[in-house]
């Protein structure tokens, strides 16, 4: 089969387009053959070696590795202990993550653990499928149920997600974004208003989405006028993340999908909750997603796709930046 591969770490002219053999399921496995790829974020930070993080929390990798962790395709076959799927399903998951933080998606064929997948409508192609995974479980996770038990490697405070409904004004920060628009939809399906944070180039298609409110971030600063807020989703994070702790009311909540640099003493004076989590696959919670895609209550933007042996190009597309949506390699 065909499949990406990376012998060494660097930019996007690391990846290969090679041939590989087709690996076989273990127990508790099925073999997926691939229609789709969703890219994020993680693709490229261990494509360039993860060179921003800590060497404590650097995971392992062993070289050669075939990147990539989301999938829509087709199970070619099943190990004698699966039950739950059979040659011929169309299925949908995010595999392995974190454990792995690569499991060999950018390929024909790729082993999924069962309990990772969920199937796929008829009625969603595999490329809007693809793009959701990852990204969908990311906005679940931190906005309507965690479903796990493993701490932030970040902090010791375990994340509680905030109860949303018509009395919540969420501001999501990203929005325009693989995470960022789908949390969106999540909270707009949970009936709270929603203040959409990303640039202009954006604006049409959140306020499609449902967005309530827009801000430009190249025009105005949110921190400057934003006010009373419950929850604020900020899917950049990282150090800037605490600029926008002014926009909170007392008993509102910061969660960084990317944690930043905070003080809990700050925090605690403020009256508000700095949390965050780390996403985690999920079959069960990714049907849930599923639903709502097929009911239309929420849907997947893609940016761009590109062929499989042109990863190259589509990582090079990431690198540009501001994204809308996600962008997806497709697999002959």
């Amino acid at each position: 089969m065909k499949a990406i591969r990376l012998h060494g770490f660097g930019g996007p002219e690391v990846l290969r387009h090679e041939e590989v053999p087709v690996p076989e399921p273990a127990p508790g496995e099925v073999l997926v053959r691939v229609r789709a790829v969703g890219l994020n974020p993680p693709d490229w930070y261990v494509r360039e070696g993860m060179p921003g993080i800590p060497p404590a929390f650097r995971p392992p990798f062993d070289l050669p590795l075939i990147p990539g962790t989301d999938i829509s395709g087709t199970v070619e076959a099943v190990a004698a202990d699966v039950q739950d799927f059979a040659a011929g399903d169309e299925v949908v998951g995010l595999l392995r993550f974190p454990v792995l933080m690569q499991s060999g998606a950018y390929a024909e064929y790729v082993t999924a653990p069962a309990a990772d997948l969920a199937r796929k409508p008829a009625g969603i192609d595999h490329a809007h499928a693809a793009g959701l995974p990852m990204s969908g479980l990311t906005a679940w996770q931190y906005l309507i149920e965690v479903g796990h038990d493993h701490p932030s490697p970040f902090q010791e405070a375990r994340h509680r997600p905030v109860a949303l409904g018509g009395d919540t004004t969420v501001l999501v920060n990203g929005a325009g974004g693989g995470v960022g628009h789908l949390a969106l939809q999540l909270a707009k399906w949970k009936g709270a208003h929603v203040i959409a944070v990303a640039s202009g180039a954006h604006e049409t298609l959140l306020r499609d989405l449902g967005a309530d409110a827009y801000i430009d971030y190249t025009e105005q600063r949110p921190e400057d006028i934003v006010r009373d807020v419950d929850l604020v989703l900020d899917t950049v994070g990282g150090p800037a993340s605490r600029r926008f702790l002014p926009t909170l009311k007392r008993g509102g909540a910061l969660y960084p999908v990317y944690f930043g640099e905070f003080d809990d003493k700050e925090n605690a004076e403020l009256g508000v909750t700095v949390t965050g989590t780390q996403v985690r696959a999920n079959g069960a919670q990714l049907a849930e997603l599923v639903r709502l895609l097929d009911t239309g209550a929420i849907r997947v933007a893609i940016d761009s796709t590109f062929p499989l042996a042109d990863a190259r190009a589509a990582h090079e597309r990431a690198a540009r930046g501001h994204i809308q949506g996600k962008i997806v390699l497709t697999v002959p």
